[in-house]
């Protein structure tokens, strides 16, 4: 399926981003990046910080390639799930893994605490981190004007 089909079917509605906008959610992604570091907080918060990483990776691959989530239509199963329509068929296992982690966030923020583990948490870290190193190269060659 491709992103317009998803258009087509609701999930998506056209997008036009702009530079400003792609550089406020890079921000947000280094700043979450080094958020999710701190020690002195929960394994289930530091989860959820590097999770909001990845996910605002994808946000960005996803607005850069026109579109953004409908309202309703599940937007970060969304959101995450269009990482192999706009960064490659090669991150089809990444958005496999962040869906996990998706559904994993969600039990650790709405029913029940202490769920996730500090090797979960270096995983995630760890792949959010090399998603952004992606992310910023696929930025370089396919959008320099809002890099």
């Amino acid at each position: 399926m491709s992103l317009s089909e998803w258009e087509r079917n609701g999930w998506l509605k056209p997008h036009s981003t702009s530079r400003e906008e792609v550089q406020n959610l890079l921000k947000i992604i280094e700043r979450d990046l080094q958020d999710c570091q701190v020690e002195n907080v929960s394994e289930d918060w530091r989860f959820a910080i590097a999770y909001n990483a990845a996910l605002q990776c994808c946000t960005v691959a996803l607005y850069c390639s026109g579109y953004k989530p409908a309202r309703g239509q599940s937007e970060h199963y969304r959101v995450i799930q269009s990482l192999p329509l706009t960064l490659g068929s090669d991150y089809e296992e990444l958005y496999h893994y962040l869906n996990a982690c998706r559904a994993k966030r969600n039990v650790s923020d709405y029913d029940a605490a202490g769920t996730i583990s500090k090797g979960e948490v270096a995983e995630l870290i760890s792949s959010a981190r090399e998603l952004y190193s992606d992310l910023r190269k696929w930025l370089q060659n396919h959008y320099p004007a809002y890099f």
